[in-house]
This record gives C-alpha cells, sequence and structure tokens, in this order.
C-alpha cells in the first residue's frame, strides 16, 4: 500500500470564543475523518483559525495541537473577522480538499463524508441548512439576503450562509478575497468557472457561546458587500488560450 505525505483533506475552522466547543467537535472531526477509507494512505489536516479569542480559546487549542498531530492552529494578533480566517486557512491548507466549518457545534462533522462524494463531479458543495435551528431574526436576515443575492448573482445557492463547504484545491487557490465575501462563495467560484451544487445537512440548536452575527453584521452589510460581488461579476476576466507558439533557443 503506497502512502502520501500530502493530506488528502483540510479542514479550516475560524474560532472567536468557543472555548466549550473546541474539544468536543476535535474529538469529533479526528474520529469521523480517521475512520475514511482515505486515511489509510494518506494524512488530513485540521486547521483552527483563532480570531481574536478572548475566552481561553487560543491557549485551549494550542493544547489540542500539542495532543493531536492533525490539528494545527493559526492565531491572530486580533479580531478580522471571517472571511479574513478563511483566507488564512486557505493558504495554510495542503489538502486536495478543503472543507470549512465554523466552531460552534451546530453543524455534524459526520455530514463531511456525505458532501466529499459530490467533489468527484464538482468544484464546490455546499450544505445546505433545511431545518434550521436559528432564531427567527437570524432566519428573517438570511431569506432577505437569499433574495436580494439571487436576484443579483444567480447562483441558485439556498443557504451560502451555511460554513459547512467542500472545495476543491483549485478554487481556493482561484479566489481573492475581501472583507465579507465568505458570504459569497458560491457566486465567486462560479463567476471563474467552477461547478457548484449544493446538498442538505444536519443543523443544532447552539449550546455553548453565543453568534456573533445579527441583522446590522449580517444582513446590511451582506446587501452592501453584494454590490460589490456585482461589479466583480462584470469584470471578472474570462479570456481562453487557444494556442502558444515559441521559437526554440
Amino acid at each position: 500500500m503506497t502512502t502520501s505525505s500530502r493530506p488528502w483533506v483540510s479542514v479550516v475552522i475560524p474560532v472567536k470564543d468557543e472555548r466549550d466547543n473546541l474539544t468536543p467537535l476535535t474529538e469529533q472531526l479526528l474520529k469521523v475523518l480517521g475512520s475514511q477509507e482515505e486515511s489509510r494512505t494518506a494524512p488530513f489536516e485540521i486547521w483552527y483559525i483563532d480570531d481574536g479569542s478572548t475566552d481561553g480559546s487560543g491557549p485551549l487549542l494550542d493544547k489540542l495541537a500539542a495532543q493531536h498531530a492533525e490539528v494545527r492552529v493559526l492565531h491572530f494578533d486580533r479580531n478580522y473577522g471571517q472571511t479574513s480566517a478563511f483566507d488564512a486557512g486557505f493558504r495554510q491548507a495542503q489538502g486536495e480538499l478543503v472543507v470549512t466549518m465554523d466552531a460552534d457545534l451546530q453543524y455534524d462533522p459526520a455530514d463531511i463524508p456525505m458532501l466529499i462524494p459530490l467533489a468527484a463531479q464538482y468544484d464546490l458543495v455546499c450544505g445546505w441548512r433545511k431545518d434550521r435551528h436559528d432564531s427567527l431574526t437570524r432566519k428573517l436576515s438570511s431569506r432577505i439576503a437569499y433574495l436580494a443575492r439571487t436576484s443579483v448573482t444567480g447562483d441558485r445557492i439556498h443557504d451560502t450562509g451555511c460554513s459547512l463547504k467542500v472545495f476543491r484545491r483549485a478554487v481556493v487557490e482561484r479566489l481573492h478575497l475581501f472583507d465579507g465575501m465568505h458570504r459569497f462563495f458560491p457566486a465567486l467560484a462560479r463567476m471563474h468557472g467552477f461547478r457548484v451544487t449544493e446538498a442538505p445537512v444536519r443543523h443544532f440548536p447552539r449550546v455553548h457561546g453565543r453568534s456573533k452575527y445579527g441583522i446590522g453584521n449580517r444582513l446590511f452589510k451582506g446587501l452592501y458587500d453584494l454590490i460589490a460581488v456585482r461589479w466583480m461579476m462584470g469584470r471578472v476576466l474570462r479570456y481562453k488560450i487557444t494556442s502558444r507558439i515559441m521559437r526554440d533557443e
């Protein structure tokens, strides 16, 4: 049996004050990913991006990294936001597949093996929280954002706010992110010609910690960023090279 030193999958997880969720999440990820057939011939890695946590998440992440070879940690000097955390994680990740998710235990790592096979046909696989366990305010803001986003981008993805996604490596290498752009991963991927799909995933009520998003920093900011995405869609370079001729030296 041949083995590879390069990870077959990298999981990228932004962390902002999620101390009580980190140990059970790590245990679940190690169990799920370690049981996959691919892990018999190649390693996997879990990247936690500490986005300026102040609740003790940072020291706990360092402890988890010391205990488990698969766990890696990147610490920011302060809070920069989710897009910065994803971007930093993408730059560190070595896997051919890159999985993103939140650290709040509202997603089930057991859904990752269900999404991964779809990456054989698609470049980005998005989770879809059909049965959401969120407040009415968050559900309403997400619905408004969906209607506005779909009318502008046409990405036809029901739940871009679901952080559980599987990217092929080519996608994360192609994306050039700006603050707030994590909300538009499907539109940005389609803009560059990548194939995008979605699949239902489970969603659980938050038990520990609190949400970092509300109407002000979720709905209104997202609608504002939509203007930038529309501009990018109209200016993206889409040339194709038909041949390359060079004189032999």
